[in-house]
Order: C-alpha cells, then structure tokens, then sequence
C-alpha cells in the first residue's frame, strides 16, 4: 500500500486520519507543523501527503510551495476546519484556493472516514509513478 504522510497541528486529526489509513492498509507518518513536515517530507519518500492549511508556524500552503519544489507530482490533499460560507464579506475559500495552487484534493473538517478513503484512491490511482518503471529499464539500449 501507499506510504503516506500527515502534516497537521490537531492530535485528534492525526489520530482519526491515521487509524483510518492503517486501517487501510497504508503506513503512515505524521507531522505536528509545515516545517517539521517538510523536514521528513526531504529524508522520505511518499506517495501521498495531507496537509492541514492553518497551522502554527509554517502554514499549509508555504508547505505545499516546498513540496512541490522537491517533488512536483506528488498528490496533496489540503484538509481545514474553517468554515466555508457564501457570505462575500467572510474570509475566502482557502480549499478551493489550495487546489488551484496545485492540491490534487480537498477535505473540510469534520470529515467522513469514507469521504478520506475515497480521496486517498482518486490520489492513488491518478498520480504519476515517481520512479521509473522497472519493465522500461532496458528499452532504451540498442
């Protein structure tokens, strides 16, 4: 399964995605904050990242601009607890803003667990492989 990688400053939000994805069958790591998710985002490989926008210190999308420096196609589900009203004079759509600045998806906390598993296999079955395959290695000799 995927080797995945949780970025949020919400124990109870590490935990419940967490139990979710082992559950699943995926090996998961979790963070605290942007910079110490960036930090083992460097010494790691993953094949999937969630990240929580608003969080101390490093914010979810100065986090998501570094990701996608070191590995430009890796998915990235944004996840907030901020509400989302249609009122003009609230703040904006940070999910919606995530995804067009390069998020693949996005969950509004609280969260379904069957709404996260669904996000993980869109992820999962959309991304680029990051390494090459192993069946192409020797095509390219003559």
């Amino acid at each position: 399964m995927a080797n995945i990688l949780i970025v949020d400053d919400d124990p109870a939000v590490q935990l419940t995605i967490r139990l979710l994805l082992e559950r699943a069958g995926h090996h998961v790591t979790v963070a605290g904050d942007g910079r110490k998710g960036l930090a083992l985002f460097e010494g790691n490989e993953f094949d999937l990242l969630f990240l929580d926008i608003f969080m101390p210190g490093m914010d979810g999308l100065e986090t998501m601009r570094h990701v996608r420096a070191l590995q430009p196609t890796i998915p990235i589900v944004v996840i907030s607890g901020r509400a989302i009203t249609p009122d003009a004079y609230s703040e904006p759509d940070f999910l919606k803003m995530a995804t067009k600045l390069g998020a693949v998806d996005s969950l509004q906390k609280p969260f379904r667990a069957n709404a996260l598993l669904a996000a993980v296999d869109r992820c999962l079955t959309s991304a680029p492989s990051s390494s090459p395959p192993q069946r192409d290695a020797g095509t390219g000799s003559r």
